[in-house]
């Protein structure tokens, strides 16, 4: 070793730094660079001018509008925050009916059963009197809903004019003759009269009228007229093909028979080529 000095870890890095790339100075940076730095960009905003401020400003508040609106979070219209509370009410007080005549229901199950010959003490039937009155009340909880408890937030002006089709809507009812099951496929199309409804709104008016006691016959047309009442449109048409348990499991027996119905209303029905284009359209292949 000679006599100089050690040197110092910030001459190992400058001598390091100038072997690897001569022409160029190397400085550690320190804690006052870094505050002087901030201290420019602070007076920097200051000096900006308030109008742009409020630019950036009303660009952020117009940006997070948009992605509310588009994904949305967009805040409802005051009516339409009023028909949600007063739908919500309403759900409440058929909810609070349902469970008042759910003992009278469960006592009529009771009385069938036994009437029937069964047990209803057994095990196997305690708890079904009050299974049968819960599900009587989901099968037909139509009776409760009406199709503009739906279908208000979902109508939309749009130049359309063109027939629109939604088919294989799946539907079950109860036949009112009998109390058992039928069940088959909806085919609704409407051509609209600058309005158009939301396309699962559709099957929820099927739900609304088949969720009764029904003969296969009035829920058709009362599917098209719900739908021609609310839209005006240009015309309706519906088409139900249909299986039912009473042909099936009792009666004649037929396990293979469907029954198919249609309603026409406006140029459905007054057309014959606007009629023939649907019925070629919601035919299944």
């Amino acid at each position: 070793m000679t006599g100089g000095r050690v040197p110092t870890v910030r001459h190992k890095a400058e001598a390091t730094s100038h072997h690897h790339q001569p022409g160029i100075s190397f400085r550690p940076t320190r804690k006052s660079d870094f505050a002087d730095t901030v201290q420019q960009q602070v007076k920097h905003r200051r000096r900006q001018p308030a109008s742009m401020n409020g630019v950036c400003n009303q660009s952020m508040v117009t940006g997070v509008t948009d992605f509310q609106r588009f994904n949305g979070f967009a805040e409802h219209p005051a009516e339409s925050k009023k028909a949600m509370g007063q739908r919500a009410l309403d759900t409440s007080r058929k909810e609070s009916e349902d469970e008042s005549k759910l003992p009278a229901l469960e006592a009529a199950y009771v009385t069938i059963l036994r009437g029937l010959g069964e047990n209803t003490d057994r095990q196997g039937l305690l708890k079904t009197p009050l299974r049968a009155a819960k599900a009587m009340q989901f099968l037909t909880k139509g009776y409760h809903e009406t199709v503009y408890d739906i279908l208000n937030d979902a109508i939309f002006d749009e130049n359309h004019e063109e027939m629109v089709i939604v088919k294989d809507i799946d539907m079950f009812s109860l036949c009112e003759h009998h109390l058992v099951p039928f069940f088959g496929k909806v085919h609704i199309g409407y051509i609209p009269s600058k309005k158009v409804v939301g396309l699962s709104k559709l099957a929820r008016v099927v739900e609304i009228y088949s969720r009764r006691l029904q003969v296969q016959e009035r829920l058709t047309k009362q599917i098209a007229m719900a739908i021609s009442e609310a839209l005006q449109p240009i015309g309706v048409a519906v088409v139900i093909e249909a299986a039912h348990m009473c042909m099936v499991m009792r009666g004649v027996q037929k396990m293979n028979s469907r029954t198919v119905t249609s309603a026409m209303l406006g140029m459905f029905r007054d057309d014959p080529k606007t009629r023939e284009e649907f019925l070629a359209l919601t035919k299944n292949k």
